[in-house]
């Protein structure tokens, strides 16, 4: 029986363009299509693809650019910053393999199983270091120097969309034919 007494029919009912309605009593949801891409934060990027790039803010007075952007050169604190896309294009200066499940508030989901993930520092040549994911896990397919470019990764579907973030991959050379 329904809600109402009314015997309770399960007929898929369309409600937005990435679901189907299945169960009325139990709200609950069966993905349809692929789900929207969204920006973990969408302020740390200009759009998920290959024409992305990471937004930081660089001062008009000394010209420091800062990764994420910030409202104040952290340099000479002029509150004279504007927004900038940072290059793709880096150089791996350091990294780690993240092998246990970060604490609080690290933004994992918290019933996904944990797999290890490269973190590392990317260098953008004439601008800064960014801390970043990287898309290798494996230290022996990492090194120090290694030319890196920016990519976006998801990370988990929350609330019917795909959550992406900022991750660099190593720049693969092309092998001659």
């Amino acid at each position: 029986m329904g809600r109402y007494g009314a015997q309770s029919v399960l007929q898929p009912v369309a409600v937005a363009p990435n679901y189907t309605f299945i169960d009325e009593d139990a709200m609950t949801y069966e993905l349809t299509t692929d789900p929207p891409e969204v920006a973990i934060d969408d302020t740390l990027f200009t759009s998920i693809g290959p024409e992305g790039r990471l937004l930081g803010s660089r001062c008009a007075s000394c010209g420091h650019i800062a990764f994420p952007s910030q409202d104040a050169c952290p340099g000479c604190g002029n509150s004279a910053v504007a927004s900038y896309a940072l290059s793709r294009i880096g150089t791996l200066w350091t990294w780690t393999i993240q092998n246990f499940r970060p604490k609080p508030p690290f933004a994992l989901p918290p019933d996904d199983d944990f797999e290890p993930y490269g973190v590392g520092y990317v260098e953008l040549p004439g601008e800064l270091r960014v801390e970043s994911r990287l898309t290798i896990a494996d230290p022996d397919r990492l090194r120090i120097g290694m030319p890196m470019e920016l990519t976006f990764i998801p990370l988990w579907v929350a609330d019917g969309q795909k959550i992406f973030t900022y991750a660099f991959a190593p720049i693969e050379k092309e092998q001659p034919v």
